[in-house]
């Protein structure tokens, strides 16, 4: 009697791991990392209250950033080109060999993220040193980062070196946004309590001082003005030139025209409304006090009419410059509004302006929306023109000049950081608001 033997094909795939499906095996992972962080924040906190010692500022690796780029500014600037290519191309290898090679499965590559895991983090601190009277501390950090890391990873359920892959895809960003942005973000919250040192917590006092010293309140009554008034016009006059420059001979070159400023720097545009505003005895070289004096009228110093006028006469230069920016974003929204809507609509009887008011407008209220929001933003956060121009002088300062004034001529850190704040405490249910209809659109879409 024989017996067939029937060849079963060999399963050559990597074992795959369960564990982001076992509910219990998700609890130990999320304890785990929860514990680590938590410990993680408080030698952080035993970090920041340690003072320096003899014996903690010699432990060094002999090498930083700092000395780096000190040795790089001392070389040929011929040389210091290649040198910085070099560099940045080593690194970026590094990184591309690791997403590439780490993430496979086996004891090699597993020792690989291992040593990748626990050695970055502690090199790229020792690099930075921004505690180097702590280094203890600071390499504890690192390798409790890398140990969590590390253990997430190996228990996700794509298998060990998927998380490893994508943390290594995020991190220079992350790293980046963590270091130009979430660290000075807290570092002028804290600051924003203390006094001009910044060596006295002092409570409410700057921002009580934002709210009554006569400096704090013109630049926050102004930067209110701004952010009603410039976004406002701007959109308006953007985009009746959308609707008439569309319909005109011409266009392409109409709108090369209007969008012009756009490409103009504020420093640049704040220069050549500062010629159009000048005002002196004899020939007049502003176009404004030259008309005036045309009709036999005296030289007017714009700039320094209080009140209002010469905010007004800034808020004139900024829409200027994002008058363009809203024409080219609402003229693309307009044509994309459905022909089908205008002929409906047209076949209904009503006129141009029902039409536009009742079928385009509604069309490209999201596009709006965007506009509005981000001209807004820009007014709020607005800085060189009022600097190239007044100087802050005749009542004309907003909080982004004021934080920068405070903090350079003053010397005020801690009303500087008390002006930051109420300025982000502006700008955040702005940047809230456009990422939620953004959002909504994609969702649409």
């Amino acid at each position: 009697m024989s017996q067939t033997t029937v060849d079963r094909p060999v399963d050559t795939e990597p074992a795959v791991t369960t564990h982001a499906q076992d509910p219990r095996g998700r609890s130990i992972t999320k304890i785990v990392v929860a514990a680590g962080f938590i410990l993680i924040a408080l030698v952080a906190f035993l970090l920041a209250f340690t003072g320096s010692t003899e014996e903690s500022a010699r432990i060094t690796i002999g090498f930083s950033l700092n000395s780096f780029f000190l040795w790089l500014g001392a070389l040929n600037p011929l040389i210091q080109i290649p040198v910085i290519l070099l560099v940045f191309g080593l690194v970026v290898a590094i990184i591309l060999v690791l997403i590439e090679f780490a993430p496979r499965p086996g004891r090699g590559y597993f020792i690989m993220r291992l040593v990748a895991c626990l050695v970055i983090p502690v090199l790229a601190f020792l690099l930075l040193r921004p505690y180097a009277n702590a280094v203890v501390y600071v390499v504890a950090i690192a390798l409790l980062v890398g140990a969590l890391l590390f253990f997430a990873d190996f228990r996700s359920r794509q298998g060990a070196g998927y998380l490893f892959q994508l943390i290594l895809f995020m991190a220079p960003a992350s790293i980046m946004l963590i270091l130009g942005l979430v660290y000075p973000a807290i570092a002028t919250i804290f600051k924003s309590f203390f006094d001009k040192t910044g060596d006295e917590f002092v409570g409410l006092e700057n921002y009580i001082w934002v709210f009554t010293n006569p400096t704090g309140t013109a630049s926050i009554v102004n930067t209110i003005l701004w952010a009603l008034l410039a976004p406002t016009i701007s959109v308006v006059i953007g985009l009746a030139y959308a609707v008439f420059i569309d319909r005109a001979r011409g266009e392409k070159l109409l709108k090369v025209l209007v969008f012009m400023p756009v490409a103009i720097s504020f420093v640049g545009a704040g220069i050549i409304w500062k010629f159009m505003y000048d005002a002196r005895q004899g020939d007049q070289i502003g176009l404004l006090n030259a008309i005036v004096t045309a009709f036999g009228g005296d030289p007017v110093q714009w700039l320094a009419i209080k009140p209002v006028i010469n905010t007004l006469m800034l808020l004139v230069v900024f829409i200027w410059t994002q008058t363009g920016f809203a024409m080219v974003i609402l003229s693309a929204a307009i044509k994309a509004v459905p022909v089908e809507q205008m002929e409906a609509a047209e076949l209904d009887g009503t006129n141009a302006w029902q039409r536009f008011r009742n079928v385009t407008v509604p069309g490209i209220r999201s596009s709006l929306i965007v506009v509005l929001t981000t001209v807004t933003i820009a007014s709020l956060k607005v800085y060189d023109i009022v600097a190239v121009m007044t100087g802050g002088r005749d009542d004309t300062t907003v909080l982004g000049f004021e934080m920068v004034n405070q903090q350079q001529r003053f010397q005020s850190f801690g009303h500087s950081s008390a002006l930051a704040v109420v300025l982000f405490l502006f700008v955040l249910p702005l940047i809230v608001y456009n990422a939620r209809s953004m959002a909504k659109q994609k969702e649409i879409r």
